[in-house]
């Protein structure tokens, strides 16, 4: 036989709750519904919201990249350091492309500077304007026409190649001196990795 639980009473000095009425109650059920739609609602909006910026910043980095020709704008610290292309300080339109694949990474760079910092560019890459031949177009045609670079129009066009063992970069150098203070200057950085 079990033994039954005696009945407890409300203690005496609390008084009868009274009933919930109607109005309350639904008041009461909107309110919780609401805390809930917005303790999961806002979180999960947030993450739809987060997944398709997220989605949409992959599409333009997947265009960027798969795109041909130059980006307008300074290769980053790295690059320039990595493929040793010190473009000179206040250079103007600046432009780059980067390629990498299994057998060789390639860093195209375009600018233009003045007489003096294309000295100063030279020296940093330890050569000088001695080296330069005219008419020498040290940039292959494959590298060419990945950039855009046509190198048919009013010159004089300078060239060198800058040969290095690996791991250090090789360099293709064009200059065009039409304007002798403000040289056009394009550099194929190519390094194996």
């Amino acid at each position: 036989m079990t033994a039954s639980l005696p009945h407890q009473a409300a203690p005496p000095d609390e008084p009868p709750r009274p009933t919930e009425d109607r109005r309350h109650m639904i008041r009461r059920r909107a309110i919780t519904l609401l805390i809930i739609v917005l303790l999961i609602g806002v979180p999960a909006g947030y993450l739809v919201i987060s997944a398709n910026q997220s989605r949409d910043s992959g599409k333009d980095k997947e265009a960027k990249y798969s795109a041909t020709g130059l980006t307008a704008g300074w290769p980053s610290t790295v690059q320039r350091r990595l493929y040793q292309v010190p473009v000179p300080h206040l250079s103007t339109k600046v432009a780059y492309y980067e390629t990498n694949n299994w057998k060789t990474s390639r860093l195209y760079v375009q600018f233009q500077t003045t007489a003096p910092n294309l000295d100063v560019f030279l020296e940093a890459l330890d050569t000088d304007r001695t080296r330069l031949k005219q008419d020498d177009i040290a940039i292959s045609r494959r590298d060419q026409k990945i950039t855009g670079w046509k190198f048919a129009g009013p010159g004089p066009w300078w060239g060198l190649v800058r040969t290095r063992k690996n791991p250090a970069p090789t360099h293709d150098i064009v200059v065009n001196l039409a304007d002798p203070d403000h040289p056009m200057v394009y550099v194929v950085s190519r390094t194996v990795p």
